[in-house]
């Protein structure tokens, strides 16, 4: 049957469901490259919380998510801005979260790092901001997780140069139990990071991340570049030391990143791989016995999808990334901690089902459609 869906000036259009998902089976272990999902959390739905109190979280569908991730070969990146870090999720509701979810890894027999960052604090001394660091590093290290050094929004606060970022970071490497991945993450994710590396001069910025690296290139195993620059990330990726590794953020151009050039190549951490797990897992797949082209001509397609979710103000791709998990059935509701399913307009919405729809992400179309019809139902649209 028809939908009717809102357009963004303001009318309904028509659109026609399709009715075939695109089926993707697990498969073999993914070799050519390391690819990590940054993975949502699932809210309960049931309690009585508001977007100022702690998180509450429904353990069992999301650690069921973490599952459907593992059983297609794909790493998780666990308690990263994907997981709704300092946008509804504190510090207690993550290593809660970690702990979790490092204990399935075991059991299941999935890769799994975790994000380390100073969101006990709002604003500190470089001391106080060295010390959540490594409060949160004990925490993900006792799990049993790889670390992933996240940007810190009291340490953009708190530093005067690039010389207290060389400080903090380079004292949290060199006490570092396994080598880490380092995470840049720009200020279109979370505008407290403006200047992060202590210069508003990207090309500074870079010299000055270079510099950490190269000083620990031991403690590094690799980097996360979230951006959205490809011609940036290409060239930092150029000039990283020997064996550590580039892992692409960037959700506008990954299928080109990831498959690479004759001077290499980027491995994926990415929020988009939540939504697109499967098909992102049969693409590399095929990328690994050597055929790039059919990788690309199973991942380009999705670039409009990500591109559209993570529209500015980018931050709030969260939005899209949950009702896709409840139209694929993911999980029983569209509700998000801190109530940050009200972040987005139902027209952006609509394009959103529209379009992850079309590429058949849907295992069960029905359902899917169901629940947008329930949904723009909600906001008074009738069929």
């Amino acid at each position: 049957m028809t939908l009717r869906l809102p357009a963004a000036d303001g009318g309904l259009r028509a659109y026609e469901p399709r009715t075939e998902p695109l089926t993707v089976s697990p498969g073999t272990p993914l070799t050519s490259r390391t690819v990590l999902s940054a993975a949502h959390v699932v809210a309960d739905p049931l309690a009585d919380a508001s977007p100022d109190s702690s998180a509450a979280v429904d353990w069992d569908a999301t650690l069921a998510f973490r599952r459907h991730l593992w059983s297609h070969g794909l790493g998780v990146a666990e308690a990263m801005d994907t997981a709704q870090r300092g946008m509804g999720l504190d510090w207690a509701g993550a290593a809660e979260l970690i702990r979790r979810s490092a204990a399935e890894a075991r059991a299941v027999g999935g890769r799994i790092a975790c994000g380390v960052g100073t969101d006990q604090l709002t604003t500190g001394t470089l001391a106080e901001i060295r010390a959540a660091y490594e409060e949160q590093l004990a925490v993900v290290e006792e799990a049993g997780a790889q670390a992933i050094l996240m940007a810190s929004r009291a340490l953009a606060a708190a530093a005067s140069g690039p010389e207290d970022y060389l400080e903090v970071y380079g004292h949290l490497l060199r006490q570092a139990a396994e080598p880490v991945v380092l995470h840049w993450l720009g200020p279109m994710f979370d505008p407290a990071l403006q200047d992060y590396w202590g210069s508003a001069d990207l090309d500074a910025a870079t010299e000055t991340f270079l510099e950490v690296i190269a000083a620990h290139p031991d403690k590094v195993d690799g980097v996360k570049i979230s951006l959205l620059d490809a011609g940036r990330e290409i060239a930092l990726r150029r000039r990283l030391p020997r064996g550590v590794r580039c892992y692409t953020g960037d959700d506008f151009h990954y299928p080109e990143l990831i498959a690479g050039d004759e001077q290499g190549f980027s491995h994926a951490l990415l929020g988009i791989f939540d939504p697109l797990g499967p098909l992102a897992a049969e693409a590399v797949r095929v990328l690994d016995t050597g055929n790039t082209q059919g990788f690309r001509d199973l991942l380009d397609p999705t670039v409009e999808l990500s591109r559209h979710l993570f529209q500015a103000p980018t931050r709030f791709y969260k939005t899209g990334v949950v009702l896709l998990a409840w139209l694929a059935g993911h999980q029983s509701h569209f509700t998000m901690v801190g109530g940050l399913q009200s972040a987005r307009s139902l027209p952006h919405l609509a394009r959103v089902y529209e379009l992850a729809d079309g590429l058949g992400l849907f295992p069960d179309p029905k359902l899917a459609e169901e629940r947008m019809r329930n949904l723009l139902a909600l906001y008074g649209v009738n069929q």
